[in-house]
C-alpha cells in the first residue's frame, strides 16, 4: 500500500532578511505617529473637555489616540519606511 507523501514547505529564500530598524528610527516613527494624532484629537475633544480636569482630558485623548497609533498608524509607517529602505542604493554596493 502506498501513502502519499505530505509536501514540505519551502522556504522563502527569495525573500532577503533585513534587520529591524534602529531604537532610534522607531522613535522617530513613534513620534510621527502620536504628534499629529494628538494635535488633532485636542482640536476636536476641546470644545466639549474645556470644563473636564486635564487628567480626564488626558484620560479620554489616550484612550483613543494609543490604539489607533499602535494597530494602525505606527505600521502603515514602518511598512513605508522599511519600502523606502529596500528602494535605497545600498552604499558600497558593487564598486
Amino acid at each position: 500500500m502506498t501513502t502519499a507523501s505530505t509536501p514540505v514547505a519551502e522556504p522563502a529564500a527569495a525573500r532577503p532578511v533585513t534587520a529591524p530598524p534602529s531604537v532610534h528610527v522607531r522613535a522617530v516613527i513613534t513620534w510621527l505617529a502620536i504628534f499629529p494624532l494628538v494635535a488633532i484629537g485636542m482640536m476636536l475633544i476641546g470644545p466639549i473637555s474645556e470644563s473636564w480636569h486635564p487628567v480626564l482630558r488626558a484620560f479620554a485623548l489616550t484612550l483613543v489616540v494609543v490604539p489607533l497609533a499602535v494597530y494602525v498608524v505606527v505600521p502603515q509607517l514602518m511598512r513605508g519606511y522599511g519600502a523606502l529602505r529596500r528602494r535605497a542604493p545600498r552604499s558600497g554596493a558593487g564598486a
